[in-house]
């Protein structure tokens, strides 16, 4: 079996093809950022796309007829509990009309519904960005009305679950973990049997990670909010130049660490905190376990570093076994998903 897998970015477009499970071809599409700059909507980039896909494809001998499904990363859809799902014309309506946020992710259904089209070919997305799954009491935030909201790298953890129920030995539905993505975003979440019920929001809360604060003072917050930035302004400082960043003029955490071990005191304890953060947030959701946690998993492209695993370890390590499965392969990922129905391992789920 083949599959065509697709992965929309805002300036490039991901695609790789998988035979029985195995990538044997993959490329990387970059868009010229002018040329993107010219349509007001993601979905008015799909004509372009998708022409510049099949050229590109046509070129590497594949066409749509050679696939037995096409998968797409799903994008800002209505909220859905985890799995793959059959491309429909809900679906495709959400993703054109960007009816919960505009994000180009949101190519992907309609890259796939559109390729898969031309050889009468299923289309499918996995684990999309609005995968929730969140239980009612983790909602409750504190204040009436503002309640807390799911936002996690859920392909990646989803993922790395299962790959880490396969070492225990037992399916990822019988097991209780907490996994922690660690990139230029975290989350760290608590899987429940095959639930996330309970995740710090990537956007805005929990550990710092690279560009992003976590979760920050309400009353510095406030006080910023009334600082004469606007408020564009202000959500570009929370949401892209905050974390690590803020405090060091890097995104790299490769120089936070090189910097920390040479000796620089102030690279060294941003590079603690890091940890110390990350290790806080994994204590609280192994109290939503219970504490009965069958193990932790260590994930994103911070955790291929062995300084800040050991540091997790020496923090939380009594908790559970820790798991380290590094990187994030979500092309792997959405191949997986359709695999696992095209092999009838588990059924598409209707949007």
């Amino acid at each position: 079996m083949r599959v065509l897998v697709i992965n929309p970015g805002a300036t490039s477009t991901k695609v790789a093809v998988f035979e029985d499970w195995k990538e044997v071809f993959k490329k990387t599409i970059d868009h010229d950022a002018a040329e993107i700059a010219k349509y007001n909507r993601v979905s008015e980039q799909l004509d372009m796309r998708r022409a510049v896909l099949l050229e590109q494809m046509r070129e590497a001998g594949y066409s749509p007829e050679s696939f037995d499904a096409v998968c797409g990363r799903g994008g800002t859809l209505r909220k859905l509990a985890s799995g793959t799902y059959a491309v429909n014309e809900a679906m495709l309506d959400d993703a054109r009309t960007a009816r919960h946020g505009e994000h180009a992710s949101l190519l992907g259904p309609l890259l796939a519904h559109e390729i898969a089209a031309l050889a009468g070919k299923p289309a499918f997305v996995v684990d999309p960005v609005s995968v929730d799954e969140m239980q009612d009491v983790a909602r409750v935030s504190g204040f009436k009305g503002m309640e807390r909201q799911c936002g996690f790298h859920a392909l990646n953890h989803k993922s790395v679950a299962r790959k880490a129920a396969a070492q225990l030995g037992k399916p990822y539905e019988e097991l209780d973990l907490v996994v922690v993505h660690m990139g230029g975003g975290s989350s760290v979440a608590a899987h429940k049997h095959g639930r996330v019920v309970d995740v710090n929001n990537v956007r805005h809360e929990g550990a710092f990670s690279m560009d992003r604060g976590g979760t920050l003072p309400v009353g510095k917050v406030v006080e910023l909010c009334f600082s004469g930035k606007t408020k564009a302004e202000i959500n570009k400082l929370l949401g892209s130049a905050s974390g690590v960043y803020s405090y060091l003029g890097t995104k790299d955490f490769r120089t936070v660490e090189e910097r920390a071990a040479a000796g620089d005191a102030e690279h060294k304890l941003i590079f603690d905190a890091f940890i110390y953060q990350h290790g806080k947030d994994i204590g609280a959701m192994a109290a939503v376990l219970d504490f009965n946690v069958d193990a932790i998993v260590l994930t994103g492209g911070i955790a291929h570093s062995k300084a800040v695993c050991d540091g997790l370890r020496r923090m939380v390590g009594k908790i559970a076994p820790i798991i380290v499965l590094p990187g994030e392969e979500e092309m792997l990922a959405l191949a997986e998903g359709a695999f696992r129905v095209l092999c009838g391992q588990a059924e598409a789920s209707k949007y």
